[in-house]
């Protein structure tokens, strides 16, 4: 089984997938709601996102703007979460995706976990956690005994 994230946007998905993808890299695929088959679309929404996909080899991440009908687009107790295996990707990915961002909840630093771990809401609102892959034998080194 695999288990995929799905953001939820205003109105900024484009905008949102198409930064996400300059950082993230991988085959992004949008498809607004004008696009739709015999679905009546209000004016106002026809070129918001009714499904987005950035595929990045190892992960989706997914997302569309939601009409107002659909309810809240607020995301609430979760985070997209990304593992990078090097220090230097984690940092080059956090400083591509925390730039602007409304809050930083932990700065990236070093944990005994993780060789550096950090938490953000992006200028979109969406939350994500960047935690670099670490090996048996970080853990082990730098877990309180």
């Amino acid at each position: 089984m695999r288990i995929d994230v799905y953001l939820s946007f205003n109105g900024q998905c484009a905008e949102a997938f198409a930064f996400y993808q300059s950082v993230l890299g991988g085959e992004l695929m949008t498809f607004p709601f004008s696009a739709a088959p015999d679905m009546p679309v209000d004016p106002a929404l026809k070129d918001w996102v009714m499904h987005a996909t950035l595929n990045t080899g190892e992960g989706i991440i997914q997302g569309a703007d939601c009409p107002p009908e659909y309810g809240p687009s607020k995301p609430s107790g979760f985070c997209v979460s990304i593992q990078p295996h090097t220090v230097q990707e984690t940092k080059r990915i956090w400083d591509g995706l925390s730039q602007d961002a409304r809050m930083v909840n932990m700065p990236l630093a070093p944990t005994f976990w993780s060789p550096l771990f950090g938490m953000f809401i992006d200028k979109y609102g969406q939350p994500w956690m960047i935690n670099t892959v670490a090996d048996e034998a970080f853990v082990a080194a730098n877990t309180p005994q």
